[in-house]
């Protein structure tokens, strides 16, 4: 009988490691395909640019030829210009089309006094000087030659970066203007969505789940009414959350057109992530709560304390790390949100988001560029690093107050 036992016990165990391997094996490739896929993308310009690029013209009113001298250093491939002391080099914009791409400038450069002909340009307003960054795409460049004549050079005449500085230094007596976009593909927008977002809903949610969690653990009777309550919660848990989305832009919507907002809005995504999230605010308050000895309780009210008074000064204090920990789990869900979402908040990204329109969070972003004909996989991959990096943070910042919260 013992050996028999023992080999169950034997099989049990060999099960659990092999579902525990499957599990691990799962999750690594999951983030080998992610990190390989979108590691190439993440750099301080993906977080900070806008999604879509800025087109623009710079005027050249005064841009003769000059004499300059190449830097110790260009990027591999770059293409220098000696009259007009800057560089080119070849590259892919976020649709994948070939252009050329402007790495480095003198501070002499001629470039260096353009004017803005466009409006509506985070760069420079029009007719301001513009000072081109490195990195832009330099479309095209009109110069005159010798005898007066207009001609272009640049990725629109389709040529290549080497091409377009050899016909400027053979040809090119002066510069016109040129042809600029911004490269674009950026998170920055969507980013500052997200953070927008996690912070009303949180302003929203929860005071009301703790306030929800307070009465029904200290204040409410224990009868049928509280525990139908208590089902009630655990029922919104289970509820996918593309039904929230619905409500929210059938019920939540009435509310917000109180204020104005007539349209899908990052408020109206704020309402209906907080009714998202009051369950899980709910739930683990009331179980933070429960930790609280009674003796605590008894003893804060025969000192001579009111009820209110213990509960705000004793109990809640008490039960702050799992608090702490509802709301960094609340964090977490509200970046990986997207279903709910769409409905509320859309999906047109948008590079400054305002509160009373539409945008798109980060999990939203993914959706977005994904959904199109075309996929792109290696952003979408790109931003799925960033929101893993934003959830590893939080845990991180859990641990640590959770530690730091068991010491005092």
């Amino acid at each position: 009988m013992s050996s028999r036992r023992k080999l169950n016990d034997r099989g049990l165990l060999l099960m659990s490691w092999i579902f525990s391997a499957i599990s691990v094996a799962v999750l690594v490739v999951i983030l080998a395909y992610i990190f390989r896929t979108g590691w190439s993308v993440l750099s301080p310009d993906f977080i900070k640019n806008n999604y879509r690029s800025d087109s623009f013209y710079a005027l050249l009113e005064e841009a003769p030829a000059g004499d300059f001298t190449a830097p110790a250093e260009l990027p591999e491939g770059a293409a220098f210009s000696r009259k007009f002391g800057f560089a080119l080099s070849d590259a892919k914009d976020k649709q994948n089309n070939d252009v050329t791409q402007l790495v480095y400038l003198d501070s002499e450069s001629p470039l260096n006094e353009a004017i803005m002909d466009s409006a509506g340009v985070d760069l420079a307003p029009k007719g301001e000087a513009i000072r081109p960054p490195e990195g832009l795409i330099i479309d095209r460049i009109q110069f005159l030659d010798a005898q007066g004549e207009k001609a272009e050079v640049g990725s629109k005449k389709q040529m290549d970066a080497q091409s377009s500085i050899d016909l400027l230094d053979e040809e090119a007596a002066s510069l016109v203007k040129y042809h600029g976009l911004t490269m674009g593909g950026g998170i920055r927008g969507s980013l500052l969505t997200t953070l927008i977002l996690i912070v009303l809903t949180l302003i929203i949610a929860i005071p009301l789940g703790i306030a929800a969690a307070v009465w029904l653990n200290e204040l409410a009777p224990k009868n049928k009414t509280t525990a139908l309550l208590r089902t009630g919660v655990d029922m919104l848990s289970g509820v996918p959350s593309i039904i929230f989305g619905l409500m929210g832009m059938t019920m939540l919507f009435e509310i917000t057109r109180l204020f104005g907002i007539t349209e899908q809005s990052i408020v109206l995504g704020a309402l209906t992530m907080s009714v998202v999230l009051l369950p899980l605010v709910i739930r683990q308050t009331e179980e933070a709560l429960k930790t609280v000895p009674v003796s605590m309780r008894m003893g804060s009210l025969s000192l001579g304390a009111s009820r209110t008074q213990t509960i705000f000064r004793v109990v809640l204090p008490q039960a702050l790390p799992g608090i702490v920990t509802a709301i960094l789990l609340s964090m977490s869900r509200i970046i990986g949100e997207s279903a709910a979402l769409i409905y509320t908040m859309g999906t047109a990204i948008v590079d400054h988001p305002q509160l009373h329109r539409g945008a798109t969070t980060l999990a939203l972003h993914i959706w977005k560029v994904m959904s199109g004909e075309q996929p792109d996989f290696q952003m979408a991959a790109g931003i799925s690093i960033v929101i893993l990096g934003m959830v590893l943070f939080m845990n991180l910042i859990t641990r640590l107050l959770l530690r730091r919260f068991r010491r005092n």
